[in-house]
């Protein structure tokens, strides 16, 4: 599904700091087009974040998210050069996952 997330992840301290833009329509289902038809609902519904295979972030998201949504979120460990995976599932079943290595 279209273009990759926006990912950076920095070590400060023992804790590492993740930033993510993910691009998504997040459409509720309520809003009409130009045409006067509903748009249809499409949302991302679940985002997991995980760092050596552990999860680290694990959120349920629904309709009133907003287009593109951002997320900033922090957990203890890391190092540089490791990976961070972010992935997510919307509505409709499609998914993306990608990942970024951490900075110091």
């Amino acid at each position: 599904m279209g273009n990759p997330m926006k990912i950076r992840a920095a070590v400060k301290e023992g804790v590492t700091e993740v930033k993510v833009l993910m691009q998504h329509n997040m459409e509720t289902g309520l809003r009409k087009g130009a045409d006067g038809n509903l748009i249809p609902a499409w949302f991302i519904t679940e985002v997991k974040a995980q760092y050596q295979g552990r999860t680290v972030l694990e959120a349920q998201f629904g309709q009133s998210v907003s287009k593109n949504p951002y997320l900033l979120f922090r957990f203890k460990g890391g190092a540089a050069g490791e990976k961070v995976s972010i992935s997510w599932v919307d509505n409709t079943g499609d998914s993306r996952t990608d990942e970024v290595a951490i900075t110091a």
